[in-house]
């Protein structure tokens, strides 16, 4: 489904944009997107939000979006129970986005206020008015009926963790005893983690200066600051100059790992949106270039370094090409590190991208190992002797973790696998893994630790 027709739905100009029923309607056209077209959750609500909308609005529609990702198979579920024959999209989503409000944890509105929106956005769509009677009646139904209908969804995992049998089967067997701690943090809403541009400021002071203007935080790593409230970056005092950066604590831990000093040249695999780009630049006076495959997403490489000050003698190279195939972008001079940030399932990050989940398959797994393995056959030959090649994926799954990194290293004669971080598990403060989550290197066990789940393997190539 594309950006609804205004001339069809033009009933939805009488709901006042700031009406929970107004953004009913729009996330159940984001979540339609993302499960009837395959769209990622930021392009289905670049796709049907329209352009005018307050940011205040849009970001409504985007948290209604994520809530129900993060509880569509409950929501499915509920809705088989409830209702004969499943209506089909769009008044479906309707019914999903109203279940995923009146059964998140989080009480948001009350379940008058929920039934009462969901029959308004129905009833004023003339794609769905004709549902409006159905919706009413299910919703009351499972209010009278609330224990029974919820019992039901913790007899299934799928509909108790929402999460695809395939994906619960495949984190039993490689954590059999962590697996449910995964689940649930990946589960959770993640938090906005800063970090601090080393080449020009200070943890320390840049912590004072936020919470100056009203912004606690926590330090979650070396160069990392959480933010206790989510807030637009335009609220940050210090962003548009480029004292910080948005990026995951886990994600901050690639650049120091590839232990880089001034006149390196640097290649940044797989670069987009820039951020690990970026902090190499901030850290040392290093040759960096980026390499993408997206020439849209290259692009956003350049923008996001545009704000960036960087280290003294730091140079940035954008280039546009598939990393599985240096001959058609590589000049043929050998590079001192290789950060080979390769595609992968984004297992680890589906706290931050809820959506994931419903978007993989089972068979996707095995096409991305034979992709990861095609690139770091082609990078390795790139590298100069006694340089070295991080593996990095944010994935959660041995198969394109540890069991790649061994491949790789049974393969590679002239690979020496270094000390590294291996296998990083999603991490929340409140859910502290620890046999699997090993302290990082260079992290301090004091620092309260809250990462996206990420693999990290460093190699150095033999001198001989």
């Amino acid at each position: 489904m594309t950006r609804p027709q205004q001339g069809r739905d033009a009933t939805r100009e009488k709901i006042p944009e700031n009406a929970l029923a107004y953004t009913m309607q729009l996330a159940a056209h984001v979540v339609n997107n993302v499960r009837e077209q395959g769209q990622s959750l930021p392009a289905a609500l670049t796709c049907v939000c329209p352009h005018h909308l307050a940011a205040s609005t849009r970001g409504a529609v985007q948290d209604l979006s994520y809530l129900a990702m993060r509880q569509l198979a409950a929501a499915n579920a509920l809705i088989a129970q409830c209702v004969h024959h499943a209506p089909a999209p769009p008044l479906h989503y309707l019914l999903v986005i109203a279940f995923a409000l009146l059964i998140d944890k989080k009480v948001r509105y009350t379940e008058f206020t929920v039934v009462d929106q969901a029959v308004e956005a129905v009833a004023t769509q003339q794609s769905t008015r004709h549902g409006k009677g159905l919706v009413n009646a299910v919703l009351r139904q499972f209010l009278r009926k609330r224990a029974a209908l919820t019992f039901h969804l913790t007899q299934t995992l799928s509909t108790h963790w929402n999460f695809p049998d395939w994906w619960i089967t495949r984190l039993r067997h490689a954590y059999p005893d962590n697996w449910q701690h995964i689940l649930e943090v990946s589960n959770q809403a993640p938090p906005m983690t800063l970090r601090i541009n080393q080449s020009h400021h200070d943890l320390s002071h840049t912590q004072t200066q936020l919470a100056a203007a009203g912004i606690p935080t926590l330090v979650v790593g070396p160069m990392a600051l959480q933010l206790v409230k989510p807030l637009p970056v335009q609220q940050l005092p210090g962003f548009a100059q480029g004292q910080f950066s948005v990026q995951d604590a886990g994600a901050q831990l690639a650049a120091p790992l590839l232990d880089i000093y001034d006149g390196m040249r640097v290649l940044d695999a797989c670069a987009a949106p820039g951020g690990k780009t970026g902090h190499l630049l901030e850290m040392a006076g290093v040759h960096v270039h980026a390499l993408e495959l997206d020439p849209h997403r290259a692009q956003r490489i350049a923008e996001n370094l545009a704000r960036l000050p960087v280290h003294k003698n730091a140079q940035a190279h954008i280039l546009v090409g598939d990393a599985s195939q240096p001959h058609t972008w590589w000049d043929g001079q050998l590079f001192d590190r290789i950060l080979a940030d390769v595609p992968c399932s984004g297992s680890g990050i589906v706290r931050r991208h809820p959506d994931i989940r419903w978007l993989r398959r089972p068979e996707d797994i095995a096409a991305l190992v034979q992709l990861q393995r095609n690139i770091l056959l082609a990078l390795w030959p790139l590298l100069a002797p006694g340089g070295k090649l991080l593996y990095a994926t944010c994935s959660i799954f041995p198969e394109e973790g540890e069991q790649q990194a061994a491949w790789f290293e049974q393969t590679q004669t002239d690979a020496v696998r270094l000390r590294a971080l291996g296998q990083l598990l999603p991490l929340s403060v409140a859910h502290e893994i620890t046999d699997f989550c090993p302290t990082p290197l260079g992290v301090s066990p004091n620092i309260t630790r809250d990462h996206d789940g990420f693999y990290y393997a460093l190699f150095e190539k033999r001198l001989n």
